[in-house]
């Protein structure tokens, strides 16, 4: 299946492909680094009119840090304003190694990149909105007005990690109004064990699994 994209029309958005969330980094996701070189190869092509990032960017003492609070451990699962929140390692620490974007990424290729999670009172999984904060409201990162600002129609979706902060970027790329797809092989999980709540998640959601060859036909 090959996908007709109008470039002018449409937006890549390339989620936390930071040097943490690869493998022996703070919070690895499976493999990794396997979509390195197929989301460059897939930037060189051109296919998208705008092309974004994210990138997680925490200050030593963010409220998800397992060692922020006394007696938990990663992994852990507290109730936070109200919802529940996975208590993560120390990860994507500003200013670190394993927060900076991935190295072997051409980023002059993107048009903006938004930092999410710099509020050490707030986690912030999505690219376009926080997690709920303490007022209880997600507050918006920007990038959907920029999107939309730019008569973006459809968003493609790829980057680390499948089942958090890609899927959370995708729902909230639909949500905004945007025609969403999910790049399904230039993502992986934490944990494979997810993936069958993820597809059913981003079906229900109205967002299209796609694969890279559908992008380069």
């Amino acid at each position: 299946m090959t996908i007709r994209i109008e470039h002018n029309r449409a937006a890549l958005i390339l989620v936390d492909i930071q040097p943490d969330f690869m493998p022996g980094g703070a919070l690895a996701t499976v493999d990794g680094h396997d979509v390195v070189e197929p989301v460059q190869r897939l930037l060189a092509a051109d296919r998208f009119g705008v092309v974004a990032a994210t990138q997680d960017w925490h200050p030593p003492d963010h409220v998800s840090f397992a060692s922020q609070h006394e007696g938990r451990s990663p992994m852990d699962t507290i109730e936070l304003y109200g919802d529940p929140q996975v208590l993560w390692p120390d990860h994507c620490v500003q200013g670190s190694h394993g927060a900076a974007l991935h190295p072997e990424i051409d980023w002059d290729r993107a048009d903006v990149i938004v930092r999410k999670g710099a509020n050490r009172a707030v986690d912030s999984y999505s690219g376009f909105r926080d997690n709920v904060g303490p007022d209880g409201r997600r507050p918006p990162t920007g990038l959907g007005g920029y999107l939309h600002e730019r008569s973006v129609r459809d968003v493609f979706v790829c980057g680390l990690a499948r089942d958090i902060c890609v899927k959370w970027t995708a729902e909230d790329a639909a949500d905004a109004g945007f025609d969403t797809w999910f790049i399904w092989d230039l993502t992986r999980p934490v944990t494979y064990d997810s993936d069958d709540e993820t597809r059913h998640d981003l079906e229900r959601a109205g967002i299209r699994i796609v694969e890279p060859d559908d992008l380069l036909g």
